[in-house]
């Protein structure tokens, strides 16, 4: 809640660029929402990818532990879906969520920021219909690490290159400045995803790798930063699909 307004600021009623330029396209083609579906969005903040969905003809839910953040999306998407106010890792326990009863669950750029991620990935298991699907999109752990990772500048190659500092290591890094700092950013190898995910009965049917599309840099260097930005992704995209355990 003490960082709903910042948020709603930089995400606004559309996204972010990165929201719409980059995230919603992979989601949406990950998530493949199709007229009459059941769609849960866990983290929904003020709910961005609400019209995405009800756009297709799927029904679109909501969730997000910050009240403030829920008003917000009733107050932007009036009419769009329903949206509660609920614990990503306690989803069974909101009275207005039957468990098994929708088709796909989704984390957009959200999951990173929560946690324990074992508790969180079994809690939308139970959400899920036999052969619903769960969606995940977010910074790519191998190569967007908080404050461990970045674009860098070889003078003598005349290269863009991307530097990691860390991967192995989990990290549970404070966001940003003054309340912001109240966030925290989780860090995790690509393996504890996919053993979450197996560990609640959901098998790994769809990887994909999303590379960012700008980058600043002065006029010399441009060419160069847009190669390295076609090779290095920095999003990944999961789909997984409940199986009967």
């Amino acid at each position: 809640d003490k960082v709903a307004a910042w948020y709603d600021g930089w995400v606004g009623d559309k996204g972010s660029r990165y929201h719409r330029e980059v995230a919603l396209p992979a989601l949406l083609d990950l998530l493949d929402p199709r007229a009459g579906e059941q769609v849960l969005d866990i983290g929904c903040g003020q709910g961005v990818l609400a019209p995405y969905v009800v756009t297709r003809g799927a029904n679109y839910t909501g969730v997000d532990a910050s009240a403030r953040l829920i008003a917000l999306a009733r107050r932007r998407h009036a009419g769009i879906g329903k949206f509660l106010v609920a614990d990503a890792a306690g989803l069974a326990h909101a009275a207005a969520l039957p468990t098994a009863s929708f088709d796909a669950c989704v984390f957009l750029l959200s999951i990173q920021d929560m946690a324990p991620l074992e508790e969180i990935i079994a809690s939308a298991a139970t959400m899920l219909i036999d052969k619903g699907r769960l969606v995940l999109l977010l910074p790519h752990p191998a190569f967007q690490v908080p404050r461990q990772s970045g674009w860098g500048w070889d003078e003598r190659r005349r290269l863009r290159f991307r530097r990691v500092d860390r991967y192995l290591s989990r990290l549970a890094v404070p966001m940003g400045r003054k309340e912001r700092r109240l966030l925290r950013r989780f860090h995790r190898p690509l393996g504890d995803y996919v053993s979450a995910l197996g560990a609640s009965g959901l098998v790994v049917r769809k990887l994909i790798e999303v590379p960012g599309h700008w980058a600043n840099a002065p006029p010399e260097q441009r060419a160069a930063t847009q190669r390295a930005l076609a090779e290095f992704p920095l999003f990944l995209g999961l789909q997984a699909v409940r199986t009967p355990i």
